[in-house]
């Protein structure tokens, strides 16, 4: 199993076993270094990742969004809500919480964690990762594009970009 620089959890990071965006080429010699051979499995999982690191950048990526691809609002006592055990995202039968399930459904589609809303204006939405303020996005509101940063693999420039499960997933990690 591949871990992407796994690290424990400080104040600063999303998550127990925050897995960072990597370049290709450090994820080839990351993985050839703790394995050392390649596989079909290998191979795949490589392919996986690349074509991961071609995807066009969206804003629901980061944040959780509407269908429309538009920023939704944390609904009130949201992180009260999504801590009892009986909300864990499989259930969608709960009246007077839809608002709730929809959030929660939006949030489970991001592919990198620990992203928020700074500023949602007329034309642009701006986000930042919570655990550093120097990384940040901006989204135009007509097609919800970042004009500065093309693909997955532009991300690559900053230092700490978390992964999701979701994320994980799709790269063909178990985590």
């Amino acid at each position: 199993m591949l871990i992407l620089f796994s690290q424990k959890k400080t104040p600063n990071m999303p998550t127990e076993a925050s897995h960072k965006l990597i370049p290709m080429t450090d994820f080839v010699i990351e993985y050839y270094s703790n394995e050392g051979y390649a596989d079909l499995q290998t191979l795949s999982l490589m392919k996986n990742y690349a074509q991961f690191l071609r995807k066009p950048l969206t804003l629901g990526m980061f944040v959780p969004v509407d269908p429309q691809g538009n920023a939704l609002k944390e609904p009130k006592n949201y992180s009260a809500w999504k801590s009892l055990a009986h909300n864990d995202g499989k259930r969608s039968d709960i009246t007077g919480f839809e608002e709730n399930i929809q959030y929660q459904k939006a949030e489970q589609n991001r592919m990198f964690d620990g992203f928020i809303v700074a500023y949602n204006g007329y034309s642009v939405v701006r986000i930042e990762a919570s655990y550093d303020q120097s990384i940040e996005l901006s989204f135009n509101k007509s097609d919800l594009m970042s004009p500065a940063f093309y693909d997955v693999e532009s991300l690559t420039v900053f230092d700490a970009i978390f992964l999701t499960a979701k994320a994980l997933k799709t790269i063909g990690i178990k985590k």
